[in-house]
């Protein structure tokens, strides 16, 4: 009865919500409920098992990533030593949300396949609704999605922690993803398992970037660490053959940039010459907000771009409101 009325609460709370535009627009999680009821039409009191694809179409996906499931192995294998202990299942997927690897102890694999979590099963967003996985998916980046904050009202009792894999050309390629059942589960131990869930998501895409470019000079880049994965593949020349996707953002650099093979100097002196552009466009919005007191509607006209573009300018370098 207290789990049916959990359940009854969820699906109230998640409905007003989704309701709430404002809250919907400051939340990812409400984002995220609001893409689910309105954009996938779905419900969070259907109940339903997940999709699971047949075998043929699963044995075809994992020959697919074949070199992707070889570079992951050690590092999922690492991972599950810790979250397997903490009660944890431990799962890669593709780009789309399909479970191609699955671990578990042999005491929970039968109840983690109960919910959805075995090779085979889909949990792309536009199924499930907000999760671990779909949703690092629809937004590109590591998630913790706690117990209710999950979109339906069957999987609340579940704490997804997942974080997404760049291939070497900077595109999606997988998410690793960390989910418990238990009910003890604190929000602060799944926002650990979370951190150690994105740093080994982040060594399988150095491993990937790594062998990729056999023989090139692998050097770190711009924003490496704890931002994520910022690597550049140099050639004898010194001659720039691969970026990661982070790197790729921070350096400016694209496919076409790429193609051209730029020198590390080139992108060196590229990115010295964009910290001193912001240096000074920062240093301009500044003097225009104390010009004004802190008015950023006026101190935007003064500079002659709109507020939504100053707010955005303002955010990528680090201006607080109130300056």
């Amino acid at each position: 009865m207290r789990s049916a009325s959990m359940a009854l609460s969820h699906v109230d709370r998640v409905a007003a919500t989704v309701q709430e535009s404002v809250t919907a627009a400051t939340s990812p999680v409400a984002a995220s409920w609001r893409r689910s009821m309105i954009y996938h039409g779905l419900d969070p009191a259907r109940r339903s098992a997940t999709r699971r694809l047949p075998q043929v179409e699963l044995k075809r996906a994992r020959e697919k990533n074949g070199s992707l499931l070889e570079i992951a192995k050690p590092g999922l294998e690492r991972l599950f030593q810790t979250a397997g202990k903490a009660g944890c299942c431990v799962v890669l997927t593709d780009a789309d949300g399909l479970i191609l690897e699955a671990a578990s102890t042999a005491g929970d694999r039968g109840h983690f396949s109960e919910w959805g979590l075995a090779e085979g099963a889909l949990w792309d967003e536009a199924h499930e609704g907000t999760n671990g996985i779909g949703t690092c998916i629809a937004e590109r980046r590591p998630v913790v999605i706690f117990q209710n904050q999950h979109f339906r009202a069957q999987n609340i009792a579940m704490s997804c922690m997942g974080a997404p894999i760049y291939d070497p050309s900077g595109e999606l390629t997988a998410v690793l993803d960390v989910s418990n059942c238990r009910s003890d589960l604190t929000h602060s131990f799944a926002q650990i398992l979370g951190s150690v869930v994105t740093e080994s998501a982040r060594a399988v895409e150095s491993d990937l970037f790594r062998r990729a470019f056999p023989g090139a000079r692998i050097v770190v880049a711009d924003g490496h660490g704890i931002g994520g994965v910022s690597l550049l593949a140099i050639d004898e020349d010194d001659l720039v053959i691969g970026a990661t996707r982070l790197a790729r953002r921070r350096l400016g650099l694209s496919n076409e940039n790429l193609q051209l093979m730029p020198s590390l100097d080139e992108v060196i002196e590229g990115l010295r010459s964009r910290r001193e552009k912001g240096r000074a466009e920062k240093g301009e919005i500044r003097q225009a907000l104390l010009r004004r007191r802190g008015n950023v509607s006026a101190a935007a006209r003064d500079l002659g771009i709109s507020r939504a573009t100053m707010y955005r300018r303002m955010s990528q370098l680090g201006i607080l409101s109130d300056t």
